[in-house]
């Protein structure tokens, strides 16, 4: 069989029609990943501008009311993960800064589309849209008439006479073209090793490689059935036509029905919907039942109950700042429920699209391209979390200084010391390790997986059958 592959490698390279299709696709995908990591760097360097900017102006506001300070707030960057050169996923749509403030939990802002009508509108080239859609599309062109060609050449049966098994000659056909899907691949990431001398972490080369292999193993479903096909039908017309209609239902139909089968069963509320209901919740109470100005009121007579004193004005702190922080707390709350709820729904649409791959690897192969990448919504998701939980120690040490920092109740003109601000750590985010984000993605591995033991069997069990006619 080695020896098979070795021939049909010195046959391509005599074509330069091959010649050139590789030459050219492996400049795309140098010449994309090349642009990819300029944009990343650049917009690393805005978002660390930013940050040591926003900083700064805290470090630097002087003696403040905390209150005030909480008003003003602080910002979280979410750091682009270093893959996006390679994948941009979900990445330039959701937005990268969350405005982190009091009384309200923000919405991601400064997505790459909501910066560039002509981005937004025609998106932007990457190579994975090109390991996506494109290379299939060329490894298809090379191997719809693998088997034909030596069919009608009479090579076929000579090969067969001279003792070359069937299961050879098909898996010896397959694994020659699956292996120029693997240089593309090569190609690919080692220009990005050339390109980008900062990677310094494990996690990133675990991620690189289990990307690198999700992306192989589709190649090899593809070149397997279109090796097949060719086997099969006598026609190369015929198993072009069919591979192709196969190839356009996984990249383009099935998943567009998927996503609307998903939006149909789960539909999320809409963001005008979302938030007039919070507020109502807010205001009324989450179950209707304990309104606000009930919670200021049993939380007015627990206060003056634990210091012992008839009116506010006598209390030894500050009433103001545990209403405020008392109001947060149910807040976090009336967020934590809406926001839980549209995170599940989110996660049964998710599902869906994964469990899709029963039907459609190259929905797998998406969703582990995004994932492994670190540009999926599970890990904007995790983002949003972290951000969340520092919002909320944020504003309970701006409101606990508020309380028991020295003023009294109704003393809006007190101010902290800068010292105060300048002990509140800045928020600091790193992409979670895939080791910590695996979970999700079992169900994408074992599908894809699976594809590749179908093709495995099907070539197995089908190469008895060839005709030499």
């Amino acid at each position: 069989m080695l020896q098979l592959i070795i021939n049909e490698w010195r046959q391509l390279i005599r074509s330069k029609n091959f010649l050139i299709l590789v030459s050219f696709c492996s400049a795309l995908l140098i010449l994309t990943v090349f642009l990819g990591i300029e944009e990343l760097r650049i917009q690393s360097t805005k978002r660390d501008s930013a940050q040591t900017s926003v900083r700064a102006q805290w470090e630097n506001m002087g003696p403040s009311n905390p209150h005030g300070a909480a008003h003003l707030g602080t910002y979280a960057f979410k750091p682009s993960s270093i893959l996006n050169a390679i994948e941009p996923g979900v990445e330039s749509v959701v937005g990268r800064v969350l405005r982190l403030e009091g009384h309200v939990q923000n919405e991601t802002v400064h997505s790459a589309d909501s910066q560039a009508i002509m981005r937004s509108r025609f998106g932007v080239l990457k190579p994975a849209l090109i390991l996506q859609l494109i290379i299939p599309v060329l490894l298809i062109f090379l191997s719809f008439n693998a088997v034909n060609s030596e069919k009608e050449e009479g090579r076929l049966k000579l090969l067969l006479l001279q003792g070359l098994k069937a299961r050879q000659l098909l898996f010896g056909k397959i694994f020659s073209y699956w292996l120029i899907g693997t240089l593309l691949l090569l190609i690919t990431f080692l220009s990005f090793f050339l390109f980008f001398d900062l990677i310094e972490t494990a996690d990133f080369l675990i991620r690189a490689s289990l990307l690198f292999t999700a992306y192989a193993l589709y190649y090899f479903v593809i070149i397997g059935f279109t090796v097949l096909f060719s086997s099969y039908f006598k026609n190369n017309t015929a198993s072009l036509t069919i591979m192709l209609a196969l190839w356009i239902l996984w990249s383009v139909f099935i998943p567009k029905i998927t996503a609307e089968t998903a939006e149909i069963s789960n539909p999320l509320p809409s963001r005008q919907a979302m938030k007039t209901t919070m507020k109502e919740d807010r205001a009324k109470g989450i179950d209707g039942h304990n309104p606000n100005d009930e919670r200021k009121k049993q939380l007015k007579d627990s206060v003056l109950n634990a210091y012992q004193v008839d009116k506010l004005e006598d209390l030894p702190i500050n009433y103001d700042g545990l209403v405020m922080q008392a109001d947060e707390e149910y807040g976090n709350k009336v967020w934590d429920k809406h926001f839980g709820d549209l995170h599940n729904l989110m996660n049964q649409q998710k599902k869906l699209y994964q469990w899709s791959g029963i039907i459609n690897p190259f929905q797998s192969l998406k969703n582990l391209s995004m994932g492994f990448s670190g540009t999926d919504n599970f890990h904007h998701l995790e983002f949003q979390k972290e951000s969340e939980v520092y919002r909320r120690v944020f504003i309970k040490k701006l409101n606990d200084e508020h309380a028991y920092g020295g003023s009294k109740t109704g003393d809006w003109g007190w101010k902290a010391e800068q010292e105060f601000f300048n002990s509140i750590k800045d928020f600091q985010y790193e992409t979670p390790s895939f080791l910590k984000m695996k979970d999700f993605y079992l169900t994408d591995i074992i599908l894809l997986t699976l594809w590749v033991l179908v093709t495995l069997l099907c070539t197995y069990a089908l190469a008895p059958k060839l005709k030499v006619t």
